[in-house]
């Protein structure tokens, strides 16, 4: 689910389908971020303007991202926003959180433009070193993740973490394979 480069499925010697998530995040957008029509998707980084920019198209909103300057590999010396975040919320949308350091460091600078509200979602909550206690002291609302990964340890230990369950994409992906269907089908639509 939202391989890290799609390229990814080429290494395989049998038919992979690379499922999304987003459909599960508008939902839960939709359903769960007061005044989501007031919000703003960010992208952490340039690599991740493509997706930001057709979240933020579904939904009618606006987009951002941050451009990141490094030092040297896995240090960041610069971020500079690019887009306008004052007096909105903030929903950071990134593939991935591991040690946290950028999308923490993302959200200090969210809060310096003046967003009223920041979020993060992330397909995959990997959660490594000094995660968790970054995110308990970051600017964010929450951060939801899915269930690809489990999180109920890391949940206990951060409040502001919340998992989507992802099981029924997985589930109908496989129905939709077994019968022969198309699974394009579930890259707009969460099954219920």
């Amino acid at each position: 689910m939202d391989l890290h480069a799609s390229q990814i499925q080429g290494f395989f010697d049998i038919p992979v389908d690379n499922l999304y998530a987003e459909p599960a995040l508008l939902k839960f957008i939709r359903e769960s971020i007061p005044n989501w029509q007031e919000s703003v998707i960010v992208s952490p980084d340039a690599g991740g303007a493509k997706r930001v920019t057709a979240i933020a198209d579904r939904l009618n909103v606006d987009f951002a991202l941050i451009h990141k300057e490094r030092k040297r590999a896995n240090e960041v010396e610069n971020m500079t926003l690019v887009g306008n975040v004052k007096d909105k919320v903030a929903i950071l949308v990134d593939d991935m959180a591991d040690t946290c350091g950028t999308i923490c460091l993302a959200a200090e600078k969210l809060s310096e433009a003046g967003a009223k509200k920041i979020y993060a979602f992330c397909v995959h909550g990997i959660f490594s070193g000094p995660a968790i206690q970054r995110l308990n002291n970051s600017k964010f609302e929450a951060i939801v993740v899915t269930n690809t990964i489990p999180q109920e340890e890391n949940m206990k230990q951060c409040s502001k973490i919340q998992c989507i369950d992802i099981s029924m994409i997985l589930g109908e992906a496989i129905r939709r394979t077994h019968n022969g269907e198309s699974v394009s089908y579930l890259f707009s639509h969460v099954p219920m």
